[in-house]
């Protein structure tokens, strides 16, 4: 039996906070993770996006074919020259909750932003927030601080209509945050893509694409196709696919020109529908797999009233093309429903597709080639791998390598209370049992499992897929994974690399991510991989301890405790104790995300960091190497 609390429950532990305070005590119901400006997922950029939303859903309803960016610093100024917010609702659409034009379908078709809520959320986690709308010759002005209305005012004016946003993410939420300049420009240049006649001008560069997606592709791509891009149009769709040599899938998906990098029911559809197609075609039971191998493409569909899972918009989640509530002549309401997104997409692509094959027979044979060449490597993989696990499970060997969690990412359901595990669930990669060991005492059971690696792996850059099949850790971390077949499948939602900050531990870190890169990039692309950061310095006195993770830090926290002051330099993940390094895989976990963007070519970075090329790599090292004794501790 639970014990009963010592707090008084009683009228005055009940709150009511106001609309700016729910959304800073609970961003991440709102803007996802918070974040420094790292990680193109961080709350920053989510504003950025939000605001930019707003305005692109009025290029698409017909107003304003020019969006300037301005990013000075920490601030941001957005200038639209659409409709305007009507002049006497400017301060309400800023910071109301709930509140907005796109609740009425007529102002606002296939938008992104749906909730009455984007907006709210910039004013609200900006220390200065400005807002001015320009209509018919006149201006009204709204400012406002952490969500606070400080002035507002009504004036003549003759800018042209439209809208002018100015906001500074503010470092009580946002702790020393940047904006990183790659990062927004590739969201911009996403958005010139799919809106086209749209010119989108970031800090005086102009942006706008003729093509659409195709040169999304087109541009991005980082190795030879094997065949001219496809390019395919409907009303309220439009796709784009080809092969590459590499491994895995890289499709970008796009709903109402929101950038779904975690997929959804489109993405899931237009898969079903590539491979479905191509096996119609050839009348030959080709498993999708074969078929998607190596594939590269994207699509984009327009929706009515689209419905994402989660504020952040990154997966969508609707069943239908529009569904809608509709009030009958006996004044009951109905659902008006479309067809299914599966359906509509299944139906265009397995047309069209198939269509395009028969018009350029000329790169059927390229196509078929590929699916069989991939179809004769599963095989033979699936075959070694089969073996190298059975002869594993006789041995055991997988009970003493993972010390799994409770909870799954490829679960669909989790019990009430838990629903948040799912995103918190990591599989850590670890060198040797003394690491593993110590991460394992101290995890969270719930939803951090961990792997525990024999030795170096093999460089698979070197090796062939086949070598890379009979290697029994590999094969064990495949199947730990649960990728074997699908990438669907993911049983962990990070993947973490957590190995010692030596020389060891840092060619074991390149030899995993090699295999990464190479036979799943995908994964990274999706933002599952990181690397563990742990502190290299202990800093303490007899009341205090700092943990340091950089030679800043660590002077840092020499100045602050002051006297008496003792250092320890961890070389190994090894030498931390259990009861320390709880705090370091807890909610204060630190990890840098491994990022691939779709233009980097994978074979050209394996080739630098894991190829032939000793002397052009010891160079760069030299160039960029921290000597030890930087990393030692002096004059202490």
């Amino acid at each position: 039996m639970a014990e009963k609390t010592t707090t008084t429950y009683n009228d005055d532990a009940i709150q009511t906070l106001e609309w700016y305070e729910h959304i800073r005590r609970r961003s991440g119901m709102y803007i996802g993770r918070l974040g420094n400006g790292e990680r193109q997922g961080d709350g920053i950029y989510v504003l950025l996006k939000e605001v930019i939303d707003n305005s692109v859903d009025e290029f698409s309803m017909g107003y304003g074919k020019r969006i300037d960016i301005t990013i000075e610093d920490k601030t941001v100024t957005v200038r639209d020259f659409g409709r305007g917010i009507p002049l006497g609702k400017v301060i309400d659409a800023t910071s109301k909750l709930n509140t907005g034009g796109k609740f009425d379908t007529a102002n606002f078709q296939k938008s992104v932003g749906m909730n009455g809520v984007g907006t709210k959320a910039v004013n609200a986690m900006s220390s200065d927030f400005y807002v001015e709308s320009f209509r018919d010759g006149q201006s009204f002005h709204a400012r406002f601080s952490r969500g606070i209305l400080q002035d507002s005012g009504l004036a003549e004016s003759g800018e042209k209509d439209g809208t002018l946003i100015r906001f500074t993410p503010d470092e009580q939420m946002f702790e020393g945050y940047s904006f990183h300049m790659e990062i927004v420009e590739s969201m911009v240049k996403n958005y010139s893509y799919l809106k086209k006649g749209l010119t989108l001008v970031l800090n005086g560069v102009p942006y706008k694409s003729e093509n659409g997606l195709l040169d999304l592709v087109a541009e991005n791509m980082s190795e030879t196709p094997l065949y001219p891009l496809i390019h395919l149009e409907g009303e309220d769709i439009e796709i784009v696919l080809t092969h590459g040599s590499s491994y895995g899938e890289n499709i970008a998906s796009f709903v109402n020109g929101q950038n779904t990098r975690d997929g959804g029911t489109h993405l899931a559809a237009y898969r079903e529908a590539i491979a479905k197609t191509f096996k119609d075609f050839f009348k030959k039971d080709y498993k999708p797999e074969d078929v998607r191998q190596g594939i590269v493409g994207a699509i984009a569909i327009q929706i009515q009233e689209p419905i994402f899972e989660g504020q952040t918009k990154t997966k969508l989640g609707s069943t239908y093309m529009w569904e809608t509530q509709v009030k009958k002549e006996d004044g009951t309401t109905a659902t008006d429903r479309g067809p299914t997104i599966r359906s509509f997409i299944n139906d265009f692509v397995s047309k069209n597709l198939d269509n395009y094959l028969h018009m350029h027979m000329d790169i059927v044979p390229v196509i078929e080639e590929k699916i069989k060449a991939s179809q004769a490597e599963r095989e033979e993989i699936s075959g070694i791998q089969k073996k190298t696990r059975e002869r594993n499970k006789k041995a055991n060997v997988y009970n003493r390598k993972l010390r799994d969690c409770r909870y799954h990412f490829s679960d669909t359901k989790f019990p009430k209370g838990h629903e948040d595990e799912r995103e918190k669930t990591s599989i850590f990669i670890t060198e040797g049992d003394s690491a593993s060991g110590t991460i394992t005492k101290v995890r969270n059971a719930n939803n951090q499992a961990v792997f525990s690696l024999r030795g170096k792996p093999i460089n698979c850059y070197k090796e062939s897929r086949k070598k890379v099949a009979e290697n029994e850790e590999l094969n064990l971390l495949i199947s730990a994974l649960g990728v074997e077949d699908d990438l669907d499948n993911l049983r962990y939602n990070n993947i973490i690399v957590a190995t010692d900050a030596d020389d060891d531990g840092m060619h074991i870190r390149m030899l995993v991510l090699t295999f990464f890169m190479k036979y799943y990039p995908d994964l990274i692309r999706r933002g599952h991989v990181h690397i563990l950061q742990t502190p290299l310095f202990r800093v303490h006195n007899k009341k205090e301890t700092a943990y340091c993770y950089s030679i800043d830090e660590k002077e840092a926290a020499i100045k602050k405790l002051k006297t008496g002051v003792e250092i320890t330099r961890f070389k190994g993940l090894g030498e931390i104790s259990s009861h320390e390094f709880v705090d370091f895989i807890g909610e204060n976990m630190r990890l840098d995300p491994v990022k691939l963007s779709d233009e980097e070519s994978i074979t050209e970075i394996m080739e630098f960091y894991m190829g032939d090329n000793t002397g052009e790599r010891q160079h760069f090292i030299m160039e960029n190497l921290r000597s030890e004794e930087e990393l030692e501790d002096v004059n202490i």
